[in-house]
């Protein structure tokens, strides 16, 4: 299997294991925090929805210009003026699937010359197609093992075992 193939799979798996680390997520623990000026599980699930809809923009703006602009956008603000701390879990992670998976049915069919197609994000510079998919692989990924850690601070927090 090549790296874009491996990649591909990472990225492909990713609603799967937010679902996994969801299960029986509900009520108190959703809105857990595990310290000031953290995220919830509720927060960081409407996070990655919105995340990858800006990034699917992203992607098919690499893919279909040349050089083009990719804006960043202020995470924060987002949690806080898009309501996060409201936002229902499982909309969240179904958004999450649906966009996700509209988007590795496009990037599966591309070429591979076509990822080291590049645009210009407006904090780091240039970025290729392939370094897109890898951040957002890993987004997913890392924001499980947070949400996991989540669920474990809360058991402790609840005296549970």
């Amino acid at each position: 299997m090549s790296e874009i193939s491996d990649l591909l799979e990472r990225f492909r798996r990713g609603p799967e294991l937010l679902a996994m680390v969801l299960t029986g997520v509900f009520g108190e623990e959703e809105d857990f925090v595990a310290a000031p000026g953290k995220w919830s599980i509720r927060q960081i699930i409407a996070h990655l929805a919105d995340s990858e809809m800006v990034c699917a923009q992203r992607m098919r703006q690499i893919v279909a210009e040349e050089q083009p602009t990719l804006m960043a956008f202020d995470q924060e603000a987002w949690t806080r003026n898009l309501d996060y701390a409201r936002r229902k879990p499982k909309q969240s992670l179904e958004s999450f699937r649906r966009v996700r998976g509209e988007n590795y049915e496009l990037l599966k069919e591309l070429p591979e010359s076509a990822y080291a197609r590049t645009g210009n994000h407006s904090e780091r510079g240039p970025i290729t197609l392939r370094f897109q998919l890898e951040l957002l692989a890993e987004h997913a990924e890392s924001h499980a093992r947070q949400m996991q850690a989540i669920r474990e601070e809360y058991k402790k927090a609840k005296g549970k075992k």
